[in-house]
């Protein structure tokens, strides 16, 4: 858990745009605790004058203190309308700041982070955990000036007019601060209990949502509900334990309230029957400490607020501090026009949580224009020797070139311009076709989105469609089917027009027709391109001009459709087994 004054330190940067609203709040916070201090000594003033001095205490004096003190009241409505209204508006500009901060560093993270992520907990982190912020940034500067401001004053006041009285009464709040504090630590790890459990609640509602059809499939409900439950009970199980801290931490601050009162009551009534203080001057000190209690209740109540927002705080910078594992060399420029020529020089890798290399030593040179398939069993390395070439990982040694390049010298955006994917796994974002098939190209004309379309057979389809262009698809593409999917897909990379194409088993889940109007799709989009085809289905990549064929020991074999059948090989093997 990091500590409280660190991020405080880190958190403190984003109030630098807001400087001027900040410092304008603080003002006006001191505004209204004016009129709060005031009021009590406006009493005093009345009660001495009504017990020593009846006669001077006319009609006009006491309307000139009303008046004096209304004029006070009309300042406080103003000031706290800002406090309430601008000064929450920069606490919602400093979440959205950071949230943008967030969003844009989850950008630029790596594959290998959403590997070990659950995009819930991330959602988490984006949404819930930066609403509290909001309050934090607003309330945190101006509750700890109000509170300081209003101790410091009325310690000032009573000391004048008894400095005994006042020291012992001053001497209970340190106590009372120290012995909350020990429940006060506890809250916060109960809450960052709570917010991590939340995560994963979230993760389990999403991953169910999402696959209700197979859950529904398999008549599975019950399953999904008592998972959810098993969650559900471990949140609720949190939560007291973070009410159980809470609730400790509240009456400690009550306790130390009614020994305050006590105090004053009973060491104040002494003090008088002696003639140290007036009736009057008791009469102040009940009236400053009901005002002081006022003011650490507040402290109290925004305590929890405080330990939410700290928590939200802390959440936030464990995936700021995530470092960006792919990132541009200092000195990389841009790709620049690309002809196509890809070559392997001895490249292995491995991922970070594994020590085993996924792949080694590979010398691969593929020329311009060449369609490279890769086959061979599950995990042998095809899709992650292909993820390579964007950069989607980093080689573990060696590297890649394109076109004589290193691809770790050139920029990260001007190399994946230059390549298209498409997977079979496909992702259509939730709005309309027009809009799925134009993010190949953000700003590209309807005519420019159309040709894209009827090149990779898709336009016939889309016209059917009952809005055409304008057609919503659903959330992941859920109102389309798998083949229509896909062509919006390949429409997407048609109209980003890149000189290198990988195809990551792109028909392996479609029926015979799909995949058959899919495949002549694909054949047009290779035309002229250098690709990479990983292969399910065999007679898709007769014609290839070069198969690569993985094992866990690397390239096994090598060659054309023909050259690799007659040597009788691991290719040639697979390629019967597809037959039968």
């Amino acid at each position: 858990m990091m500590k409280t004054s660190y991020l405080i330190k880190r958190f403190i940067p984003y109030f630098k745009k807001y400087l001027w609203i900040l410092w304008l709040d603080l003002f006006c916070a001191a505004l209204t605790t004016v009129c709060e201090l005031v009021l009590p000594l406006i009493i005093r003033y009345i009660t001495d004058m009504g017990m020593n001095n009846i006669e001077a205490l006319t009609i006009r004096t006491i309307l000139s203190l009303g008046a004096f003190y209304m004029a006070l009241r009309l300042i406080d409505v103003v000031a706290n309308y800002f406090m309430a209204n601008v000064g929450h508006m920069m606490g919602a500009k400093i979440e959205t700041d950071m949230r943008k901060d967030l969003f844009a560093h989850l950008q630029d993270l790596s594959y290998s982070y959403y590997d070990n992520m659950k995009i819930g907990q991330i959602m988490a982190r984006i949404t819930s955990d930066l609403f509290d912020v909001t309050e934090f940034a607003h309330h945190c500067p101006e509750e700890c000036f109000i509170a300081a401001l209003k101790i410091g004053v009325a310690f000032g006041i009573l000391a004048n007019t008894d400095i005994g009285l006042t020291l012992i009464i001053f001497s209970l709040i340190p106590i009372m601060l120290v012995s909350a504090l020990s429940f006060n630590t506890k809250m916060r790890r109960a809450f960052k209990k709570s917010r991590n459990q939340i995560g994963e609640l979230n993760a389990q509602v999403e991953d169910s949502l999402l696959g209700v059809r197979v859950v529904k499939s398999f008549a599975n409900e019950d399953v999904e509900e008592e998972k959810f439950r098993k969650g559900n009970e471990g949140f609720l199980k949190i939560k007291k334990e973070a009410y159980r801290y809470m609730a400790g931490f509240h009456s400690t601050i009550r306790f130390f309230d009614g020994l305050m009162y006590i105090a004053v009551v009973i060491v104040g009534a002494i003090f008088m029957v002696y003639g140290r203080i007036s009736p009057s001057d008791l009469i102040v000190y009940l009236l400053y400490i009901s005002m002081l209690l006022t003011s650490i209740r507040r402290i109290v109540e925004f305590t929890e607020q405080f330990q939410r927002g700290m928590t939200g705080i802390e959440r936030f910078f464990e995936i700021m501090d995530t470092p960006v594992e792919i990132n541009d060399a200092k000195d990389a420029v841009p790709l620049g026009e690309v002809i196509g020529e890809i070559r392997f020089d001895n490249v292995s890798f491995r991922y970070s949580d594994n020590n085993k290399n996924v792949l080694s030593n590979i010398d691969l040179l593929v020329k311009a224009g060449e369609n490279v398939a890769l086959v061979g069993p599950s995990g042998s390395g095809k899709t992650t020797l292909c993820n390579l070439i964007p950069r989607f990982y980093d080689v573990t040694s060696g590297k890649i070139l394109i076109d004589g390049k290193d691809i770790k010298d050139v920029t990260i955006q001007s190399l994946r311009s230059q390549i298209g994917m498409v997977q079979q796994d496909i992702y259509l974002f939730s709005g309309t076709v027009f809009e799925n098939i134009q993010y190949g190209r953000p700003g590209a004309l309807k005519e420019e989105v159309v040709e894209a379309a009827k090149k990779a057979g898709a336009h016939n389809f889309i016209m059917e469609l009952s809005d055409g262009y304008d057609t919503y698809v659903g959330e992941r593409g859920i109102k389309l089917s798998g083949g229509q999917k896909q062509r919006i897909s390949i429409a997407r990379v048609f109209l980003k027009n890149p000189p290198i194409l990988i195809l990551d088993e792109a028909t392996s889940a479609l029926d015979n027709e799909s995949e058959f109007i899919v495949q002549k799709s694909l054949e047009t989009l290779a035309a002229g391109r250098t690709t990479f085809t990983i292969a399910h289905r065999l007679t898709t990549i007769k014609h290839a001009t070069i198969i690569l064929v993985l094992t866990e020991n690397g390239i096994e074999e090598q060659g054309t459709h023909e050259e690799l059948l007659k040597k009788q090989g691991v290719y040639s093997n697979l390629y019967r087994m597809y037959r039968h």
